[in-house]
């Protein structure tokens, strides 16, 4: 088969180092791409925001599998685009991107279908929530209804926090269009875990499970990001929890939106909160997380083209077995450029990547990388690398990534010191 994938990042680097190792694999091309995927596959100058431009791509390569890394070209629509020059898809269309592309459409279906969820309100009117919150008590979590990069989300640790939030989101200050509608709900006290499973639409395997470190700094402190790094699988997740995520979540979700006429395929990503012997569903995302996937394709032992193949054609077989994973744990560390999630410097140069990949059982995946003329790795954004290593347990797979990142030369970027520290 040949292959497109979309995307430019991290995930997309852990997703290509995977389909590449695929002996169906005769042709594979990333667009865009960053520096470390060319080393593993052809970068193509498309963005992933082209829509046109990528479809045409498609049909000039016959390309058999399109695999969509990032939500934003998914909540735009090129899934249908591409289905409608008969090219198979990973990746929902733009109806079932819904789940992501609106808090609160995902919240409405929660309700809809008897999936625990935190209680909620949505409000496109600022006066509206400003009277709601009134009556409330803080933490309470404000959050942008569309798409936000993953930093739509504030949990207020007073009503006036919360209002503020309300207001800028409201306003069109924070978010743009993204909070011209917000969903206020309820802060729930417990440990959060994300879990994964492969849809086809009707049938949906479980895919692991991770868990992700948000905040910018050491002790969960400083501002949210995109995800500082992640270990799979989550020490919270048991045969049986898994279980009942994909009977009472999952699985409804799935009947759900095919019953609604818009049936889901790709990987549904739940966020997931654990309060004592109860789980709620936080929010669907309808793409790997990042750094989450890196960690998942660090661990994966199987074929992945194989697996989204099947997905794409409605062919997924739960009698099968289709899923495989490596024994022990991998765990990724962000990179990151000085400053970020804020304000941040470009085009320094990184070095020692070679030798810190070779220290031991360890994969380092380029998020915002470019490679100067002279063939010199620089940075050109605000995660830059995912230093990944695996282990028979969390130890020897914290072992592997953090004696990796002791090698690299970058003097400009920043990492957090205690990823895995719940399970460690």
């Amino acid at each position: 088969m040949k292959i497109l994938l979309v995307g430019n990042g991290g995930r997309e680097h852990a997703l290509a180092w995977q389909l590449a190792q695929s002996e169906k694999c005769v042709a594979l091309y990333a667009a865009p791409g960053n520096a470390g995927i060319s080393e593993c596959t052809d970068c193509i100058d498309i963005k992933a925001d082209d829509l046109d431009g990528l479809v045409k791509f498609a049909i000039e390569k016959d390309i058999d599998l399109v695999v969509i890394g990032p939500e934003a070209p998914l909540v735009a629509g090129l899934a249908d685009l591409l289905r409608a020059k008969n090219i198979a898809v990973f990746g929902p269309d733009k109806a079932a991107a819904q789940l992501e592309g609106s808090k609160a459409f995902m919240k409405d279906l929660c309700q809809k279908h008897n999936i625990k969820t935190a209680a909620y309100r949505k409000f496109s009117k600022l006066e509206d929530a400003l009277d709601f919150l009134k009556g409330q008590r803080a933490p309470i979590v404000v959050k942008a209804d569309g798409l936000a990069a993953g930093k739509g989300v504030i949990v207020a640790q007073t009503i006036d926090e919360a209002k503020e939030a309300a207001t800028d989101m409201l306003s069109g200050n924070r978010f743009g269009d993204a909070g011209h509608s917000i969903v206020i709900e309820e802060f729930l006290d417990g440990e959060e875990l994300s879990f994964f499973a492969i849809c086809d639409g009707k049938t949906a395997i479980p895919f692991s499970s991770a868990q992700d470190h948000k905040r910018a700094f050491d002790g969960d402190e400083g501002p949210n990001t995109g995800g500082m790094g992640a270990y799979a699988p989550a020490r919270l997740m048991t045969p049986d929890l898994e279980n009942r995520v994909m009977r009472d979540m999952i699985q409804p979700t799935l009947d759900g939106m095919a019953a609604d006429g818009c049936p889901f395929i790709g990987v549904l990503f739940a966020g997931l909160m654990v309060v004592k012997d109860n789980i709620y569903l936080l929010e669907y995302n309808i793409r790997f997380g990042d750094p989450e996937c890196q960690a998942l394709m660090k661990l994966f032992d199987g074929d992945l083209l194989d697996v989204l193949h099947a997905a794409s054609q409605g062919s997924l077989d739960v009698s099968k077995k289709q899923i495989f994973w490596r024994r022990g744990v991998a765990m990724c560390v962000v990179m990151a450029a000085n400053g970020y999630p804020g304000d941040y410097q470009i085009g320094n140069v990184i070095g020692n990547l070679n030798p810190a990949e070779q220290s031991g059982d360890v994969k380092i995946f380029h998020a915002g990388t470019n490679q100067n003329p002279d063939g010199r790795i620089v940075s050109i954004g605000g995660r830059v690398l995912g230093v990944t290593g695996f282990g028979d347990n969390i130890q020897a797979a914290r072992k592997a990534s953090y004696d990796a990142l002791e090698i690299i030369d970058w003097p400009e970027g920043f990492y957090r010191s205690d990823i895995g520290h719940r399970a460690l």
